[in-house]
């Protein structure tokens, strides 16, 4: 008995490209879409399953959706000279209405039940000459819009622009100068008046010592003329002694 048609809308349907360089991770992208009313269990295989990474690799497709399926090709040195051998295959079958175990609807599905489609790789390296292309063409669609502005700024405007930026700067330069002397006047009398402060501290603190060591000089002067008048009057009591003998 031959196997059931795909029922599965594959794009692209026959042939999968991967554009170079593979110097690292080149990615498909596989759609797969369901068009039926009812669900569809998927698998996707390849011959080489050492040299792709399949996300999602397996699953379900609800009625009437569709999923986007990457193909990553791993990297490798790639010879223009080798044909790619390579191929996939996208295998379905129609999910049942119980179904509960997608394992099991793969285990217990009869080969008639089955349907697949192949694709196979192909892979090719971007030309110089459109490399070039390209990078002139997003040369044009940047540069264009950049030089049609410009040219529709009138040339007036362009230098009464500059000529205020000008203006704008030297205002700025000469408030600055201002703020800068101002600051050092402030930090000129605060020096002033901090030399003063410490003035008044010092001349606070010293002014007891002196006025103690005024006190005890007074002190030793005053006991120094007692005590010699003390003699002198000795002196005058002994010479007025001996004169009354």
């Amino acid at each position: 008995m031959a196997r059931q048609e795909q029922v599965l809308q594959l794009e692209p349907p026959h042939e999968l490209k991967f554009r170079g360089p593979f110097t690292d991770v080149v990615t498909a992208t596989l759609k797969l879409g369901n068009p039926t009313d009812r669900n569809v269990c998927f698998k996707v295989k390849t011959t080489a399953p050492r040299r792709y990474c399949v996300r999602p690799n397996s699953g379900i497709i609800d009625a009437g959706t569709s999923i986007n399926v990457s193909v990553m090709l791993q990297p490798f040195d790639y010879d223009p000279n080798e044909k790619s051998k390579h191929k996939f295959m996208v295998q379905s079958v129609l999910a049942p209405y119980d179904m509960t175990d997608m394992e099991g609807v793969w285990k217990e599905a009869k080969p008639e039940e089955l349907m697949d489609s192949k694709l196979r790789c192909a892979f090719e390296l971007p030309l110089e000459n459109d490399k070039i292309h390209d990078s002139e063409s997003n040369t044009n669609v940047y540069s264009a819009p950049m030089k049609s502005e410009l040219s529709s700024l009138p040339k007036s405007a362009s230098s009464s622009l500059d000529d205020g930026e000008v203006k704008k700067i030297m205002e700025e330069c000469k408030r600055l100068q201002m703020e800068v002397q101002r600051l050092r006047e402030e930090n000129k009398q605060i020096r002033e008046d901090d030399g003063l402060r410490k003035r008044k501290v010092a001349s606070m603190v010293s002014s007891p010592h002196s006025s103690s060591s005024q006190a005890m000089m007074k002190e030793e002067g005053l006991s120094t003329r007692v005590l010699a008048l003390c003699v002198l009057f000795f002196v005058i009591g002994v010479i007025i002694g001996k004169l009354a003998l």
